[in-house]
């Protein structure tokens, strides 16, 4: 079986939190070796640290940031999760001196808002980022304002897996040129990108009504969610297609004959009603067991207490044949675990990386920080 396809990839993760360090852990997962860089005397939350190492640095500092320094002429890659300048104020900036200093070196930079425009300088989160984006605008419930799905969508769908592709796709233009590259992503441009198919449908059926009115977003009443006998469990449906949608009828006992047209939008009301009331009548389970196994598109919304329970334990995002992914362990952060102490496995990291030992090519701080031997800087 072949090595893990990023395997001997070294990757230098500048602490931040959740789209930088998702970044690092979906590298991690294929093989790449990735250690995140710390600040003295600060505990991280972070909680994607699966198979990453830690060593603590202070890069206000010229003689801890220099043993960052001497660390990218090995490395491949560098997150940078800061804001637009922060490197640069630091005296790293990527072009003058990073690639500089390894011409190899791949540096992406993970923004919210773009690196130009009107909110370049200014603070914001995942619901700031895909609110400029105008995806937020389509996100909700009919009549109600929009809905933030939590972070998944700016953070991690549009900041951290785009990152994630930016990286690949540099990785490979340095197999062929041999030159590093900065690699910028940003979640405005990642999240608007991800609707690219509801913003090119905004004059097709699908998608040419108000939020919450159109056929994906909860408008639909053959594609929405619905409370089960048990109060709190639901019951998901997705039967788009007449074939699916019939067995979907035929799950809830209802005569097409008789039920209200679904391509009729004015119906949509009168159906809803219908579906509604009628999987109050059963539990969570008992539907389950009557769509289990066909082709109504009907399934059980799952909690993420239950998924372990049924078999869904946590598997790679991609699935190659030849060149596997790590298996997931839950103490290492599957379902669950997660977690990593500044300088957990760092000594180990650089060994493995340079050869170093602990005072003889780096000294350690009294605040855990490191720093080039003796403290005198040190290329």
């Amino acid at each position: 079986m072949a090595a893990p396809p990023l395997k001997g990839t070294r990757v230098i993760e500048l602490a931040g939190l959740a789209p930088g360090p998702f970044a690092g852990l979906l590298l991690a997962d294929y093989g790449a070796s990735v250690l995140r860089i710390d600040r003295p005397s600060t505990a991280s939350a972070d909680q994607l640290t699966r198979r990453k190492s830690s060593i603590t640095l202070d890069l206000r500092d010229p003689n801890s940031r220099s043993v960052l320094l001497r660390l990218l002429t090995a490395a491949d890659v560098l997150i940078d999760p800061f804001r637009p300048g922060v490197l640069e104020r630091l005296g790293l900036s990527p072009t003058e001196v990073l690639l500089k200093h390894n011409p190899r070196l791949i540096v992406a930079r993970m923004t919210g808002f773009r690196r130009d425009g009107k909110y370049k300088d200014m603070a914001g989160h995942d619901i700031n980022y895909i609110a400029v984006s105008g995806v937020l605008s389509m996100l909700g419930r009919a009549g109600d304002k929009p809905f933030a799905p939590g972070n998944i969508l700016g953070d991690f769908a549009a900041g951290g897996a785009m990152c994630f592709l930016g990286i690949l796709l540099a990785l490979i233009s340095r197999a062929h040129t041999g030159r590093g590259q900065v690699v910028e992503a940003n979640m405005v441009d990642g999240s608007a990108y991800l609707a690219t198919m509801p913003r090119l449908a905004l004059q097709g059926f699908a998608w040419n009504q108000p939020r919450g009115e159109n056929l994906l977003d909860s408008g639909c009443p053959y594609y929405d969610t619905y409370e089960t006998k048990d109060p709190g469990k639901y019951f998901a449906v997705g039967a788009l297609e007449p074939q699916f949608y019939a067995a979907l009828l035929r799950g809830l006992e209802f005569d097409p004959a008789t039920t209200p047209a679904r391509d009729d939008r004015g119906n949509w009301s009168a159906l809803r009603d219908l579906f509604t009331r009628r999987f109050k009548e059963k539990t969570r389970a008992e539907w389950a067991a009557i769509f289990d196994g066909t082709d109504a598109c009907a399934t059980p919304v799952l909690e993420q207490s239950e998924l372990e329970a049924v078999g869904y334990d946590q598997r790679p995002a991609v699935h190659l044949s030849h060149t596997p992914a790590f298996s997931f362990k839950a103490d290492e952060g599957g379902w669950t675990g997660g977690g990593l102490s500044p300088g957990d496995g760092g000594p180990e990291t650089l060994r493995a990386w340079m050869g170093w030992e602990q005072d003889k090519d780096f000294a350690v701080r009294e605040d855990g920080a490191l720093m080039s031997p003796n403290g005198k800087f040190k290329l």
